[in-house]
């Protein structure tokens, strides 16, 4: 997608995830066990204060986090997606800036985490009151893409799981990911030929696959076919990551 377009789905999402604040600021949120409102959304202002940092100082800002203040969090998440949405148009997804992601130092690479990151996050107050809305289907494509290529994949020879072999075939709106999980590594690839053997299968509508990937949404919500131990080796492999 081009930039324009996470604009604007980072402006959908954000609204909704300010209008859930005020709604309920003490609400409990289910998929963030332990935090209310009030936490996601100081937390996903921090994010947004954070990556405006990277893209002004041109490395991560230290020390951080800041501390929280009285200001009321909607008008803090308000600020600070102002913050960020400015920073990004004035920059231009081609400028360059820090990232995390070493082969991607671009702003673009934040339109893009941000974009997800606020989709997500929406889905979280969504469910803090009830029920939550899909994500777009091809921002949820692009996020099943971003989550398995830009932070699943790579050496894992820190987080080892011995004897560890297994691929996983995911469908989704019509694109295919490979992903080969192994004890040490893991390695991803775009639309793969049908030929290649997989463990296990997994499919259903962007939405869902990208919604499980990130822990929002049960396996069963999923058609699996084949072996479901490689569905659960590479489930355990995202949740060792913490995010």
């Amino acid at each position: 997608m081009d930039g324009e377009r996470y604009l604007a789905h980072l402006a959908d999402d954000a609204a909704l995830l300010l209008a859930c604040g005020r709604r309920d600021l003490d609400a409990p949120v289910p998929s963030c066990p332990g935090w209310t409102m009030t936490d996601l959304l100081w937390h996903v202002a921090i994010v947004y204060r954070h990556k405006v940092e990277c893209m002004r100082r041109g490395a991560s800002p230290t020390p951080w986090p800041p501390s929280r203040t009285d200001e009321h969090p909607v008008d803090v998440l308000q600020r600070d997606y102002d913050d960020l949405v400015a920073e990004l148009r004035t920059r231009g997804p081609d400028a360059p800036s820090y990232t995390w992601h070493a082969p991607d130092q671009t702003v673009g690479f934040w339109y893009r985490r941000m974009t997800h990151e606020t989709a997500i996050h929406r889905v979280d107050a969504q469910l803090a009151l009830g029920a939550a809305t899909p994500v777009d289907a091809v921002l949820a494509a692009d996020g099943v893409d971003e989550m398995l290529d830009v932070m699943l994949s790579g050496d894992y020879s820190d987080l080892p799981v011995p004897g560890l072999d297994s691929a996983v075939r995911l469908h989704a709106g019509g694109r295919e990911w490979l992903v080969h999980n192994e004890s040490t590594w893991l390695t991803v690839a775009r639309d793969p030929p049908t030929d290649l053997a997989a463990d296990a299968v997994l499919s259903a509508d962007p939405s869902t696959v990208d919604l499980w990937l990130w822990g929002r949404a049960p396996q069963s919500d999923l058609n699996v076919e084949g072996d479901v131990a490689a569905v659960d080796a590479l489930r355990a492999r995202i949740d060792s990551l913490g995010i």
